[in-house]
């Protein structure tokens, strides 16, 4: 009986760990860079940008835009001070696959942003932009 007692609570406290672990996933940070302003990071402090061809509650990056631009996904966002959790939204994409939204627009990565920090992506093509809290969307 006690074997039996141990191995459970050994199984929850593992399920609480990986639930913790998983949850943290979704923890949205808000960073600061001379230059460049407010921008919104994931929970690894890797910068999240928006494409300006997407429209509210649309993605136009398919295919070979994505290999280059992955999607941000997390089931649960939990917003960063200052921000409100209904800020934070999910869209399915034609692909079918999920997509974090932040105000509604879709957020992405940039391939070539390799430690928390980096923003190669900023302002490429004209088209990308990280994502500033305090001004987004921009008018």
């Amino acid at each position: 009986m006690k074997k039996i007692a141990l191995i459970l609570a050994a199984m929850g406290a593992l399920f609480l760990v990986a639930g913790m672990a998983m949850g943290a996933g979704g923890v949205m940070k808000i960073e600061s860079k001379q230059g460049v302003g407010k921008y919104l990071t994931d929970s690894e402090g890797k910068t999240l940008y928006w494409f300006k061809k997407d429209g509210m509650g649309k993605s136009t990056c398919m295919a070979g835009c994505l290999a280059r631009w992955p999607i941000y996904y997390q089931e649960k966002v939990m917003a960063p001070k200052g921000l409100k959790a209904k800020d934070f939204g999910t869209i399915t994409r034609e692909d079918g696959k999920k997509q974090t939204t932040f105000r509604g627009y879709p957020l992405y990565y940039w391939m070539g942003d390799m430690a928390a920090g980096d923003m190669k992506g900023q302002g490429m093509g004209g088209m990308w932009s990280v994502v500033n809290p305090d001004d987004f969307p921009p008018k």
